[in-house]
């Protein structure tokens, strides 16, 4: 092929191979000479291998290089996976970005709580907008989800047609917002679709996922039935969930009381864009102790098990407005992310434990998922018709499991993209041809640092065994001058049998320096390398881990 030649590529550096941190590339034109459109930029959350960081961002710097060919950045939705890194990342790009209002004011309402967050320029786009961004035009259309103002995006090039649907499903009833636009996604496969970049979060669940407006039904029942108080907690960004208890908790003749800051947020930006019109104001936690208990209903953060969440906190009986009580009843309108398990499972154990009734969606339907289940991709494809089926929003099994199914569904061709590879989508046969650079960038504090730096390395070994300081002075004659300085963290302070660990790791000191030759004893760095090996062979031995040791060496 002629380096003049034009191709249509695609590259995520993130969300293939994982749910969250989703950031995706098209790119169009000669292969050393392509416009850039990027779609998402979102974060992931940090797991216990990862001690000490919360967040982890997308590694942008390969858009970094070719930042004067980035023609813009759209936001397919507000969820934080989709637009959690745009504050931090978007002064490293620097170029247009695009987003609906909800999204763009969720954005602004966050920036303005960070203190230093650059102002973000957002356009704002809506529903049935066909943005400029050439060589790309980018149609907005909607998707019903778990957020308002969820869209696909109709990406349309010279060599072809892409849709990039972001997180949807189909509900036909969705309580807030739209249903998915299943009319223009129809006409856009009839135009002709190159390919479909498509959700797979919940590809391994056979049938539909049940509308949002069921989900409602149920709640205004158990509000509605509660002797007491009830309090339901949901993630923040679900405005439509907290439209459907504001409007059981009025059917029952109860008032809500909001609790947490994120919730408060989202709740703000909702009333503003016209999701709460005809909703009587919330009351504030401050208000908890004045209103009738069988009169409340409460909406609270926390349904993941967070530390720092209203919900763990009156799990503990330790929040300061909101106390629970036996008979007071705590729905939990929500799923449990994998790997939030034991955070969770250790708040409900905490109310149960209060005499507070908890309701899961083990034994109620209150919580429908945002992604769509197998017959409702199978709809897709059959509205969408596409040439190419490219599985996204996913772990490797999700991946996989989605390739197979798009074969059953009769698409021509299927790729199976990891992050970072580059797919060529037209022209000739589709296929992974490149690596762009990619990885993981954690926030640490007030930095951002490699997911694969060696202090991240060194707190996760420190987690595990502990860490040994020691100081000592050495004459010029290499003799030991006074006393060495031991402190030690992290660690048992006696071994099985009883003995000091201090003790230990005295004698591994003087019997290493007293074996050590004269000669090394002068060199600080050869008695420091000595004293410590010794110490964490004595410590092995003793206790069956070898802590991070580390030795000061001073000549006197």
């Amino acid at each position: 092929m002629a380096s003049g030649d034009n191709e249509l590529v695609f590259c995520a550096l993130g969300g293939l191979g994982e749910i969250g941190m989703n950031a995706a590339l098209y790119g169009f034109g000669p292969p050393n000479k392509r416009k850039w459109l990027m779609v998402d930029c979102g974060v992931s959350f940090a797991g216990p291998d990862l001690p000490g960081i919360d967040l982890v961002f997308p590694d942008v710097s390969f858009v970094e290089r070719v930042k004067k060919d980035l023609v813009g950045l759209v936001i397919t939705h507000a969820h934080e996976d989709h637009i959690g890194a745009v504050t931090e990342l978007w002064p490293k790009l620097g170029c247009r970005i695009f987003a609906t209002r909800f999204a763009a004011n969720l954005l602004e309402i966050k920036r303005s709580a960070e203190p230093g967050a650059p102002k973000i320029p957002v356009e704002i786009m809506a529903f049935g907008d066909r943005l400029d961004l050439e060589p790309f035009e980018v149609e907005v259309i909607p998707m019903a989800h778990s957020i308002p103002e969820s869209s696909s995006l109709a990406i349309r090039t010279p060599l072809g047609t892409v849709l990039h649907t972001g997180d949807w499903k189909i509900d036909e009833t969705p309580v807030i917002g739209l249903p998915t636009d299943q009319k223009r996604l129809t006409e856009i496969g009839d135009e002709g679709v190159l390919a479909l970049v498509c959700d797979s979060t919940n590809i391994l669940r056979e049938g539909q996922s049940p509308s949002e407006a069921e989900v409602a039904i149920n709640l205004r029942t158990l509000i509605g039935n509660a002797p007491g108080r009830v309090l339901v907690t949901t993630f923040a960004s679900n405005i439509a969930r907290i439209r459907a208890v504001a409007d059981a908790a009025e059917a029952t003749g109860r008032s809500v009381i909001v609790v947490g800051r994120a919730m408060d947020r989202a709740i703000e930006v909702a009333r503003d864009c016209g999701y709460f019109d005809g909703v009587a104001p919330f009351f504030s936690a401050n208000s908890y102790a004045y209103l009738p208990r069988e009169k409340t209903v409460v909406v609270a953060t926390g349904s993941q098990g967070e530390l720092r969440a209203a919900l763990a906190r009156m799990a503990q009986d330790e929040h300061p407005e909101v106390k629970l009580i036996p008979g007071d009843r705590v729905i939990f309108s929500s799923r449990t992310i994998p790997g939030n398990e034991r955070e969770v499972g250790r708040v409900i154990n905490g109310l149960v434990r209060q005499g507070v009734e908890v309701v899961t969606d083990r034994t109620e339907m209150i919580h429908v998922s945002g992604h769509p289940r197998r017959a409702e991709v199978a709809q897709l494809y059959g509205w969408v018709r596409p040439k190419i089926a490219v599985p996204a929003h996913g772990e490797p099994l999700h991946l996989f499991e989605h390739g197979k199914f798009a074969r059953l569904m009769g698409i021509d061709h299927v790729i199976t993209a990891a992050d970072g590879d580059v797919v060529l989508l037209a022209p000739g046969a589709p296929s992974i041809v490149d690596e762009a650079p990619h990885g993981r960038l954690c926030k640490d504090g007030n930095l951002l640092v490699s997911a694969n730096d060696p202090s991240l390395a060194a707190r996760n070994r420190l987690a595990f065994a502990g860490i040994v300081s020691i100081a000592f002075a050495l004459t010029s004659r290499g003799d030991l001058a006074g006393d060495p300085d031991v402190v030690f963290s992290g660690m048992p302070t006696h071994t099985r049998d009883g003995k000091a660990m201090d003790a230990v790791i005295d004698a591994a000191i003087f019997a290493t320096l007293d074996n050590l030759g004269r000669g090394k004893r002068r060199d600080p760095d050869a008695a420091a390398t000595a004293v410590e090996r010794s110490v964490r062979g004595a410590i092995g031995a003793a206790w069956g881990k070898k802590p991070t040791v580390h030795v000061l060496v001073v000549e006197v």
